[in-house]
């Protein structure tokens, strides 16, 4: 399974789309800006990114920070890349209302790609995403620690997952009941901008992993890269940074797809090996570029050189925060 950082379309990223529609006769094209990592999401079994921002309801609604609408096409580029699916719970699931969580969900729909985290009836809001690979069922649950303050409409209430530690564990263990051999829980949480973990982050990891119903947390929000960490044997992830942005601060370019492994372990499955690829965002067409592929370039400009070894060097120390790498026990490359 592969997953990776946050897709945060500001408007420059809108932009640079357009730019690249012109060549392809679409109004936006997002396909060229994700495909330098195509290669690492396409050959996973299940690929799952996280999409923080809802699909603009109408062309004039396509906005972006501090409440973002996106381009439906952004999500034509997610699937091309070879995504099976996104988290969608974040803090901007409702910057377009219901209509745009509906729009995103009608859209996620149309191009055959999964979601979890928001929901147009209360029964799909507390439905996990499901996936097939090698003959496992994997269940998908994805939640955020709130909304910037906008509220659920009072019809709507469960419209988008909010992070409540017994809700998920009720839910984990319904997916295991429904015959899920693997649970993943996509957690929107943490402190923007810093790369350990915070409070909320450091209580509630082992407090889920304790759950027999959940086998990996994934996070997102802080938009820097945070640790990997192995919990009484299972793994949390962090976060993972920006996949795809405009935020110009050097580690705010830095994200990871993260590639785990899943097989019998001690009886049950689990992951058995996780592999964290290096991203980072390329400001001059906001294409995002996976830092060792392009670093073996021998032709590659000394200066982009320079920037991408530098960002290496912030993803690594970010990573082995917890150890986890310099104990043998995630690869980074």
């Amino acid at each position: 399974m592969a997953f990776a950082g946050d897709l945060l379309p500001h408007l420059p990223v809108d932009r640079s789309a357009a730019a690249a529609g012109t060549a392809s006769g679409r109004t936006y094209d997002f396909r060229p800006l994700l495909e330098g990592i195509r290669p690492v999401i396409s050959a996973a079994d299940v690929a799952l990114c996280h999409m923080e921002v809802p699909v603009a309801p109408s062309p004039e609604r396509i906005t972006g920070y501090p409440a973002f609408g996106a381009p439906p096409e952004l999500l034509e580029g997610v699937a091309a890349a070879g995504y099976d699916g996104c988290s969608t719970a974040s803090n901007h699931s409702l910057d377009q209302g219901r209509a745009g969580v509906e729009a995103t969900l009608d859209t996620f729909d149309l191009l055959g790609l999964g979601h979890a985290g928001t929901g147009r009836t209360e029964e799909e809001a507390v439905a996990p995403a499901w996936y097939e690979a090698g003959g496992v069922r994997i269940a998908h649950l994805s939640y955020s620690y709130g909304f910037n303050g906008i509220e659920p409409p009072a019809d709507a209430p469960w419209v988008a997952n909010r992070i409540d530690e017994d809700r998920i564990r009720l839910e984990a263990a319904a997916a295991r009941r429904a015959g899920a051999g693997f649970v993943v829980v996509s957690l929107h949480w943490g402190t923007e901008y810093r790369p350990d973990p915070d409070p909320q982050q450091e209580d509630l990891a082992p407090d889920l992993l304790a759950s027999p119903d959940i086998d990996l947390l994934i996070g997102h929000h802080a938009h820097v890269v945070q640790p990997i960490e192995r919990v009484d044997g299972e793994w949390v992830v962090y976060g993972l940074g920006n996949q795809l942005s405009n935020q110009s601060e050097p580690e705010r370019r830095d994200g990871l797809v993260v590639v785990v492994t899943v097989s019998e372990v001690a009886g049950r499955l689990g992951v058995s090996a996780l592999e964290a690829v290096p991203t980072w965002v390329d400001l001059a067409g906001h294409r995002v570029v996976a830092v060792e592929a392009a670093l073996d370039d021998p032709a590659l400009d000394p200066g982009r050189r320079a920037e991408l070894s530098a960002s290496l060097l912030r993803t690594t120390t970010a990573v082995d925060g917890r150890e986890a790498v310099s104990n043998g026990l995630v690869t980074v490359g």
